[in-house]
């Protein structure tokens, strides 16, 4: 992996963290947290989405951050129902 792929990587997380962030209200890591929230979520929309029949095409940079959104999203509502349990 080359450094241009971790640049875009962290670009990729940090943008879907804090969109994430913006979307389930009352979470807000700053910019390291965004960036792990925001990868992690990126793995986990890569296992669930596709195998609901979800796909993106077009701009990779631009499907890569609606899924890392959707993925980080994801993951701030089961830390959210964790931490009520």
């Amino acid at each position: 992996m080359g450094i241009e792929s971790i640049l875009i990587l962290l670009l990729v997380g940090a943008i879907a963290g804090w969109l994430a962030g913006i979307l389930v209200k009352g979470y807000g890591f700053g910019l390291i947290g965004n960036i792990i929230v925001g990868i992690i979520g990126a793995f986990l929309a890569g296992l669930i989405l596709p195998r609901v029949g979800f796909t993106l095409g077009g701009n990779a940079i631009l499907a890569s951050i609606i899924y890392a959104t959707i993925g980080a999203v994801i993951l701030l509502l089961i830390i959210r129902v964790v931490k009520r349990a």
